[in-house]
């Protein structure tokens, strides 16, 4: 029996879903968005940016992630910072396709309440591939896709391939695409956060380009949670909680293109992973928060470079149990020195014994 693809449906564009199921993660994500932003307003300017600067790299180098393509993530935080005009030690060189790629997100980010346009599309795809070349395979770009060949989603070894999708024909792209920025530009009674999946969805059932599709919807998405933010900072990452249940994503993904224009299951997914993100930032936020009011309370507390450096990593998330030896190790110092750094800061209550028993005794936080 041949697959009926979501696009292929005789009402399609128009999708539907249970309110009722809906209303309960969308109500979750809500309240969620609500205390994230109260606890952003008690963060100082600085931390402000710094909170960006982190949401922002992990958004691109994870939404790259997710396609397989890895980018230098510290180039990628100096080109922020540079946009952003945050001062950072690091790489100071551009790459051009790090650039370009930075250029987009701070576009569909600072400018979200600007119309999405063709023109504005074909210069974030241009922006994607600056060589004109996917890999080493040359491509259409800063234009619609051309060719007879279907555009299929496959995985699987040659001769066994699975066919997970195929978009519609090249010849319908463009009014295809007509559909989607008029419905995307136009104001309607509909949450901003459904507003943001229905958009991923569309965007990526389309498939407009030869290739950047995945990471475009996710702009796109971004776009929309920047409205319905109401502000042009991104302080939680969707791309980064995807790329943790990727598997999941693209399961969703495929059931929803081979399914009905009933979305309730892509909708209530989609939700749930927004909801996570949030989370995630808030546990950073709160421990931001955390962070600086104990340095605020040892601003007068002694303590040595190595015993600066160490503590900092404890509060950006040291992983193990630290002992002496790893101490010694991170600080380039003898262990009698890092045990000596330890006794200090166990006597003015910044470090205790750790309860977990080893054979080689740790230290940790006293918080």
């Amino acid at each position: 029996m041949k697959t009926l693809y979501i696009w292929q449906q005789q009402e399609w564009p128009n999708f539907k879903w249970d309110s009722k199921s809906i209303s309960y993660y969308l109500g979750k994500a809500r309240n969620l968005q609500g205390q994230l932003l109260m606890k952003i307003e008690r963060l100082g300017f600085k931390m402000q940016n710094s909170t960006v600067l982190d949401t922002l790299t992990a958004d691109i180098t994870k939404s790259s992630e997710i396609e397989g393509v890895i980018i230098d993530m510290n180039g990628v935080r100096s080109s922020i910072a540079r946009h952003l005009g945050i001062e950072t030690e690091g790489i100071k060189g551009r790459d051009r396709y790090i650039e370009g790629v930075v250029q987009i997100v701070m576009d569909a980010t600072h400018n979200c309440n600007k119309q999405l346009t063709v023109t504005r599309l074909f210069n974030w795809h241009a922006a994607l591939f600056p060589t004109g070349r996917s890999g080493a395979m040359k491509i259409t770009v800063a234009n619609w896709r051309k060719g007879d060949e279907p555009m299929q989603v496959v995985s699987g070894a040659m001769g066994k391939e699975k066919v997970h999708f195929q978009a519609p024909d090249s010849k319908e792209v463009a009014s295809q695409m007509r559909l989607f920025l008029k419905w995307i530009n136009k104001e309607e009674k509909i949450d901003p956060f459904l507003k943001s999946a229905i958009a991923h969805l569309w965007f990526v059932t389309v498939h407009p380009f030869d290739d950047g599709n995945g990471r475009l919807a996710r702009t796109i998405a971004d776009m929309m949670l920047a409205r319905a933010d109401n502000m042009p900072h991104r302080f939680y990452s969707m791309s980064a909680e995807i790329l943790k249940e990727r598997k999941e994503y693209y399961d969703i993904l495929e059931k929803t293109q081979k399914g009905s224009l009933d979305i309730t299951s892509w909708l209530a997914w989609f939700l749930k992973c927004l909801e996570n993100a949030m989370k995630t930032t808030e546990k950073a936020i709160g421990t931001t928060i955390k962070k600086s009011e104990f340095w605020e309370t040892h601003r007068s507390t002694p303590m040595n470079v190595r015993q600066v450096k160490i503590v900092n990593m404890l509060w950006d998330g040291f992983y193990g149990n630290l002992t002496t030896s790893k101490w010694a190790k991170i600080a380039k110092c003898s262990q009698d020195t890092a045990l000596r750094d330890i006794e200090d800061l166990i006597s003015k209550k910044i470090l205790k014994k750790s309860a977990a028993a080893g054979r080689s005794t740790g230290y940790e936080f006293v918080i």
